[in-house]
């Protein structure tokens, strides 16, 4: 008898070991490293593209001729509050940034309407060198940036958000670092990537981490306005069936049993 109770324990603790095994496989990332030399690498990232509501600043620089360049540069005076109260205008005007309306344009100064949308920041900024570059004795220096950089990551990870990235490159590890990575209920192998693109079209694309092969993925890096869902496992679907009733059943079950073995016990 007691034979039969230790070989009951011994499958018990097994079976756990082998559960515990099962679930462990999911949990790292790029499990199959091995397999990255068989690869083809990407060389870079894809450059980012203007879209419709993105938020864009452009300058332009003419050492020779400084008030010339002014003229292109879209500025305002911000204003500050002084040590006695008084609110007065700042002495360096701020370049403001452009955005882009839902047809992809933007309004620039002197120029008039610029098509940027679905462009690249080299060829916004060709762009509008080939329009103002005549009117300059030697080619002025234009710059372009994304003011609105962001991305959002959702679902089972520690803190999910919206976050602004300021060197436009971000790829999917750090953002999910930025969420401060994934919680144990988190599936590896089935994070939604939601991606539109600058013709409104959008796309899902499912993104497993388990595999190396993500670092040569098309979607690795991500580009602007990207949302990242981490989808629940098994797990925190079936925990998240117990509502507060099935608690409290649970709860008066257990105090009911507790009070029939006192009772048990004192009448024995």
């Amino acid at each position: 008898m007691v034979r039969k109770h230790n070989v009951n324990i011994l499958l018990f603790l097994l079976l756990i070991f082998s559960a515990s095994c099962t679930s462990y496989k999911n949990v790292p990332y790029m499990q199959n490293s091995e397999e990255l030399a068989k690869i083809v690498q990407q060389s870079a990232p894809l450059e980012v593209r203007v879209q419709p509501k993105d938020i864009v600043t452009i300058m332009v620089i003419s050492p020779e001729e400084p008030s010339l360049s002014a003229v292109y540069n879209f500025t305002a005076s911000m204003p500050y509050e002084s040590s006695r109260g008084i609110s007065t205008a700042t002495q360096q005007p701020t370049i403001q940034p452009y955005l882009v309306d839902s047809e992809g344009y933007i309004n620039f100064p002197v120029i008039g309407k610029l098509h940027v949308a679905g462009k690249t920041r080299s060829e916004v900024e060709n762009l509008v060198l080939d329009k103002i570059k005549g009117a300059f004795k030697k080619p002025p220096l234009v710059t372009m940036r994304f003011d609105n950089f962001k991305i959002s990551v959702l679902g089972e990870v520690n803190s999910p958000g919206s976050f602004t990235i300021k060197n436009e490159r971000v790829n999917i590890f750090e953002a999910l670092a930025l969420a401060r990575d994934l919680t144990i209920y988190g599936k590896r192998d089935n994070v939604m990537l939601v991606r539109e693109y600058s013709d409104g079209k959008k796309e899902i694309h499912t993104i497993n981490l388990n595999d190396v092969a993500i670092l040569t993925s098309p979607y690795y890096y991500l580009q602007q306005n990207d949302i990242l869902y981490v989808t629940p496992n098994k797990t925190k679907a079936k925990n998240s069936d117990i509502g507060s009733s099935t608690s409290l059943w649970f709860s008066a079950t257990s105090i009911l049993i507790s009070l029939t073995s006192l009772l048990y016990n004192i009448l024995r």
